[in-house]
C-alpha cells in the first residue's frame, strides 16, 4: 500500500466511512436526510460567516491543513464554503434572468449557467464539505477564482503547488480536475472537497430523484429540465469528477 492509499484508508476509518443500510423513514445511506443533501439544514454544519460555515469535520481538517501550509509561508483562505439551497437558488435564478434577458433561449441560458454554477439542490457546497481556496499572503486580483491565477505567473501558483503536494494527506481532493476527458463543470483549481465526509454524502445523494426535487422546489426554468437533460447533468456534472471522490 503506497502512502496515498494509506492516508486515504486511515481517513476513511477515522471518519467512520462505509456503506450503511438502505434508506428508511426518509433517511438515505449514512443516515442523511433529503434536506441535508440539498442544502436545507444540517446539524453538522457550523460557523458564523459565509466563509467559515462548513461541516464540523471539514473545519477540523482544514485547521490542520492551514497550520501546515502556514509553516510553508502560505495562508489558506476560504472564499466560499457551505452554500444553502436558497443561496444557490438566488445565484442560479439571477443568472437565468440575466442570460434570457440578453437574448438566450431558456435552454441556452441553462447550458451557459452550468459551465460553472450548479442548479440549486445539486451543489456539493450544500454539504459543507467543499471549499474554494486562495492564498491570503499573495496579491489579491480583482477576480480571485480564475484559472489563470493558479497557473503560470498567477498569484496563487504557490498555493496550487502546495495543495497538489499536500492536500490529500489532510483528506482534501480537487473536485473538477484539469482532465481533458472530463465533462460537466469547467476546471476549478480552487475547489477542494473533504473526502471522508463528501464521499458518503455523494453515495446518499445518488439515491435522490433529482428531477422531482427540482420540480417540487419550483426553480426558475425547471420546465426545461427534461429526463434527458437530468440524466446528462447527473452523469457529467454530478458524477464526472475526480475519481478519488467517488
Amino acid at each position: 500500500m503506497n502512502r496515498k492509499d494509506f492516508i486515504k484508508t486511515s481517513l476513511i476509518a477515522s471518519a467512520g466511512w462505509g456503506l450503511f443500510s438502505s434508506m428508511s423513514h426518509g433517511l438515505f445511506q449514512g443516515g442523511y436526510t433529503r434536506d441535508q443533501l440539498i442544502g436545507k439544514g444540517n446539524p453538522d454544519i457550523a460557523g458564523d460567516s459565509y466563509t467559515s460555515t462548513m461541516h464540523t469535520e471539514t473545519a477540523k481538517a482544514l485547521e490542520k491543513m492551514k497550520a501546515a501550509a502556514q509553516a510553508d509561508g502560505i495562508a489558506i483562505e476560504v472564499v466560499s464554503a457551505y452554500r444553502s439551497f436558497q443561496r444557490q437558488k438566488e445565484i442560479f435564478e439571477g443568472k437565468y434572468k440575466r442570460f434570457t434577458q440578453q437574448g438566450l433561449s431558456p435552454a441556452e441560458a441553462i447550458e451557459k449557467i452550468i459551465e460553472y454554477s450548479t442548479i440549486p439542490g445539486t451543489s456539493r457546497h450544500h454539504w459543507g464539505t467543499d471549499l474554494d481556496l486562495i492564498d491570503a499572503n499573495a496579491p489579491r486580483p480583482e477576480s480571485v477564482l480564475q484559472e489563470e491565477n493558479y497557473h503560470g505567473k498567477g498569484p496563487y501558483c504557490k498555493l496550487k503547488e502546495w495543495m497538489d503536494k499536500h492536500a490529500e494527506s489532510f483528506g482534501f481532493y480537487e473536485v473538477y480536475t484539469n482532465n481533458a476527458n472530463r465533462k460537466g463543470f469547467a476546471y476549478e483549481p480552487w475547489h477542494f472537497s473533504y473526502a471522508p465526509v463528501s464521499i458518503p454524502m455523494l453515495k446518499a445523494y445518488k439515491e435522490l430523484d433529482v428531477k422531482a426535487i427540482l420540480q417540487e422546489e419550483n426553480i426558475l426554468g425547471h420546465e426545461y429540465f427534461t429526463d434527458d437533460f437530468i440524466a446528462k447533468y447527473r452523469k457529467d456534472n454530478i458524477l464526472d469528477i475526480n475519481p478519488e471522490l467517488l
